[in-house]
């Protein structure tokens, strides 16, 4: 750039010198640099980056930029590329920009908003001016930055005098009614239709956040806090939203079922999923690879829930998934949870003993998490002291010291336990045993006077010592530091409002696994369906666990060598109860259904 305007005989080579000392020190564009000099003027300058750049120049001073631009690009974006929205002409955007150059700033520009972008040049100070007044709130000579902080999370974000209804999402061309089917969980109007009444984003969100999004009208601030409320009202665990060719679907995951609640017009997904990158602190900017965030929402004065944010390029897009973190839905009670009674005090002695190691096994999604939190919740009294080394930490606990994993630096199971066993430890989660590494250091930890709690993903229990063999650990220590292990899963729960006795032939029982004489004794019951159960017959879910202490006959097993066959035969003549039996349990209790036990466990 120097040497052009060399040549063209702007500037002096005393000036082009003195401006790259300044800019060597200070940093910033050499022309704007050249300007505060006096060294050219900016109308001159302006024609030349013109013929440069070989685009139209802008004087943004002179010109009247569309207030409700600001909603089409979020802050960060035209900070970070220094650009600015001026105006809008049917599919055109026109872009001031300070480098018109910038591919990466014009297709990322273009793939966030949808247009066509029109790039028009520039000066750096006539851009951050125009981002002020756009986004600002008026003009200032401070920085954008600075700016932000004489913002109100609370006034820009605030909704408590709206209401989600078609007419606001019909606003901008956002047209919902053309999004398709919507067979939601309740009616859209009564669901969504006071969602907001209720709501604040916290101030953890951050000013930032809040000017990106404009105005507390954009319907796309209604849509995605309209999705997140109703998500909590319903009960749902996640919320998935899927980029297909023709639509974007939103669905909810209610009792481990996911069904579809709505399908969103294809011109409303990239606005969409920036806004939850905003909420969620993520690079909207960044479309190419996958990230992962977190938003804190409070519902009403006390109720603080999390969405654990993961958004992951697709085909035709961005997915995104959230998974609700609600600290106020956990149960903690370990009689609640599903537990037979001998299950029970089995898994509660084992949390008594003083050393030795707990597994908790089972699939994703199985709740082994929910387990491990009700028995440190248990444990957890002022005289222990508990680490957990955690992948996410989904809820903190007073009293226990959570750790975060972060791959990325080297923080790690392993590398945790081993700074865990210098912090004076009583008690020790791990989140999951993945590797041989972490698993001869929690072996060790069991075996020096720790109580060691983790998990393995396995199909049952007398299958995890395999496992643990598999790794690499030694038979001897297996069966020294392992006290218990438990396998679980979740039976969806019938639906207390429509429960009704369910006529199946016996010998539908019996291959399921009751006896002749069971058979014909049990009552086994289903959900009828109506409006609380959203007609499907079930609410809410129950675990279904198999509990395998590790006593002196399954040790001499482990010794030996002996296969899982060998060993799960051995706990069954010792009391042990399968996932299956346990599922036959709730059958005959009345608590979830035979189709719902077959689906989730194996014949013995």
């Amino acid at each position: 750039m120097g040497k052009l305007l060399l040549e063209a005989r702007l500037i002096s080579e005393k000036q082009l010198e003195e401006a790259l000392q300044t800019q060597k020190k200070a940093g910033g564009r050499l022309g704007s640099i050249l300007v505060k000099m006096g060294a050219i003027k900016e109308d001159k300058l302006l024609q030349f980056l013109s013929q440069q750049y070989g685009v139209p120049p802008i004087d943004l001073a002179a010109c009247q930029i569309e207030s409700n631009l600001n909603k089409l690009i979020p802050l960060e974006v035209v900070k970070k590329y220094v650009v600015v929205p001026v105006k809008r002409i049917g599919s055109t955007l026109s872009l001031a920009m300070v480098d018109p150059s910038n591919v990466f700033a014009i297709d990322d520009i273009k793939f966030l908003t949808g247009y066509h972008v029109e790039p028009l040049v520039a000066l750096e100070a006539a851009i951050m001016d125009s981002i002020r007044r756009l986004y600002g709130g008026g003009r200032s000579s401070e920085p954008v930055s600075e700016q932000q902080d004489t913002l109100s999370t609370a006034a820009i974000l605030q909704a408590k005098d709206y209401t989600l209804s078609e007419e606001d999402l019909q606003a901008d061309d956002l047209d919902i009614k053309d999004a398709g089917p919507m067979v939601a969980v309740e009616d859209f109007d009564t669901v969504v239709g006071d969602v907001l009444s209720n709501i604040d984003v916290v101030e953890e969100q951050g000013d930032e956040a809040a000017a990106a999004v404009g105005e507390v009208e954009a319907p796309i601030v209604k849509l995605v806090n309209g999705i997140l409320v109703n998500a909590v009202k319903v009960g749902a665990s996640d919320i998935h939203l899927e980029p297909y060719e023709t639509l974007v679907r939103v669905r909810f995951r209610l009792d481990g079922e996911l069904h579809t609640i709505m399908n969103l017009p294809l011109k409303v997904r990239n606005t969409t999923v920036s806004r939850i990158k905003i909420m969620a602190k993520l690079d909207i900017a960044e479309r190419r690879l996958p990230q992962d965030g977190r938003i804190k929402l409070k519902l009403g004065k006390k109720r603080d829930i999390d969405f654990r944010v993961s958004v992951l390029p697709t085909l035709y897009g961005e997915k995104v998934v959230m998974r609700i973190l609600d600290k106020g839905n956990i149960q903690l009670d370990m009689t609640k949870l599903g537990f037979e009674e001998r299950a029970l005090i089995d898994f509660q002695e084992a949390l008594a003993k003083p050393y030795g190691m707990i597994l908790v096994t089972g699939p994703t999604g199985s709740g082994k998490t929910t387990t491990l939190y009700s028995a440190l919740q248990l444990l957890n009294t002022p005289d222990v002291n508990i680490m957990t080394a955690e992948d996410p930490v989904e809820f903190n606990f007073m009293g226990i010291n959570q750790v975060q994993m972060k791959d990325e630096i080297g923080l790690n199971f392993a590398a945790s336990l081993r700074s865990f066993l210098r912090q004076d430890p009583d008690i020790i989660m791990v989140g999951e045993v993945r590797d041989y590494e972490t698993a001869e250091i929690a072996v060790k930890a069991a075996l020096t006077g720790h109580l060691v709690l983790s998990t393995l993903h396995t199909n049952d229990a007398p299958s995890t010592i395999n496992r643990l063999l598999n790794m690499g650990i030694e038979p001897f220590l297996v069966s020294s530091s392992v006290v218990l292990i438990m396998a679980q899963r979740l039976a969806r729960r019938i639906c207390k409002n429509c429960i009704e006795p369910d006529k199946l032939p016996v010998e539908r029982l019996v291959g399921l696994g009751f006896s002749a004489d069971e058979a014909k004794q049990v009552t086994p019951m289903k959900g009828k369906g109506c409006p609380a159960c959203n007609q499907t017959g079930y609410k809410g879910r129950v675990a279904l666990y198999e509990v395998m202490p590790v006593k002196e006959e399954i040790r001499e097993l482990i010794l030996q060598g002996a296969s899982a066959d060998e060993i799960k035969k051995c706990a069954i003549r010792s009391g042990f109860k399968t996932l299956r039996m346990s599922g036959l349990t709730k059958v005959a209790e009345g608590v979830t259904t035979v189709e719902e036990v077959a689906g989730v466990t194996f014949a013995d």
